[in-house]
């Protein structure tokens, strides 16, 4: 018999006073043991999911279950531990105190707070900040102290809500580091982010969302895959035939042009990296010469952009 999944959404429906509708009947399960991103554009719903598990706010429809328990369940409750994106620490709680009050709120005795408290400082480096108040860190000190405080009570599913936002390339690799050993010892991670290679280079499984809806879940080579034309190709061409619009039957768009070497930029996707030469030919025999020839493959952005139908940044509003 399988365990059942980490968290499993059904239905899942948000209308705020004001008529906007957050989420929309969202279906979705993060499996147990999974590392699982959550992607989608401004106002895509991410955030209000993310309240909802939490019973931050009350859903208009839809049942919520953590590990097989409802989600308001005490229970269930104490199964999860969320970093947020904004700094919400309390301003008159030193480094340790603010650990200590964490461990209380879920039932831990002052003995067993204050060892995990140690173990938390230590594993990020707040040893030495332990009597210092929260508006005193600097912005790197209080993402790892919002990640210390997430992992106090030591809860199956972590939800990180933009967890590397702001910091420095150098403390972000540190947190990727230290969330993977997260994950290796068996916790359960929905990641929420704005860096797409952040995503790609965490995530054993991503769900794209948007308009609260759950748009495509799978694993970041699969969506990938999903994308027509899996190789992206630009040609610095010289000589462009007027209306010229496809090649070879591919169709082509065009970039700007660079005026100081008269070239222009043409575009085109190949579903088979096999074809460029084909491509060449044809520029050739229609009289454009190529200058110069650039190629990659279909990335975690394209995917999300043909999928969504616009990129991670646009949306109507903030989720």
């Amino acid at each position: 018999m399988s365990s059942p999944a980490a968290l499993s959404l059904r239905g899942l429906t948000k209308r705020y006073d004001n008529g906007f509708l957050a989420l929309d009947g969202l279906d979705l399960d993060v499996p147990d043991g999974a590392f699982f991103g959550l992607l989608g554009p401004n106002g895509a719903g991410k955030t209000t999911l993310i309240s909802a598990v939490c019973n931050l706010i009350r859903v208009t429809a839809g049942e919520i279950s953590v590990f097989g328990h409802d989600h308001q369940s005490m229970g269930a409750r104490s199964l999860i531990g969320i970093a947020e994106q904004d700094v919400n620490l309390d301003r008159f709680l030193d480094v340790e105190e603010t650990l200590l009050y964490h461990g209380g709120y879920y039932g831990m005795d002052r003995v067993h707070a204050r060892r995990r408290a140690g173990e938390m400082m230590d594993v990020f480096d707040l040893r030495a900040k332990a009597d210092v108040r929260a508006p005193m860190l600097s912005g790197g000190m209080r993402r790892r102290l919002l990640l210390a405080r997430a992992l106090m009570h030591e809860p199956r599913l972590v939800i990180l809500d933009e967890p590397t936002a702001g910091v420095d390339f150098e403390l972000r690799l540190e947190l990727w580091a230290y969330i993977r050993r997260l994950h290796g010892a068996g916790t359960t991670i929905l990641l929420t982010t704005h860096y797409l290679e952040e995503a790609e280079e965490l995530c054993d499984r991503i769900a794209i969302i948007d308009h609260g809806r759950t748009l495509a879940c799978d694993r970041p080579a699969a969506l990938r895959r999903s994308v027509e034309g899996g190789q992206h190709v630009e040609l610095e061409v010289l000589g462009v035939p007027d209306g010229l619009a496809e090649v070879d039957g591919i169709p082509v768009t065009w970039g700007a042009p660079h005026p100081e070497r008269g070239t222009h930029t043409m575009k085109l996707r190949l579903a088979d990296a096999g074809r460029l030469p084909l491509v060449l030919r044809a520029l050739d025999a229609k009289g454009v010469a190529v200058r110069g020839v650039s190629t990659r493959e279909t990335s975690l952005e394209d995917a999300f952009i043909a999928i969504v139908g616009r990129g991670l940044d646009e949306g109507e509003a903030p989720s």
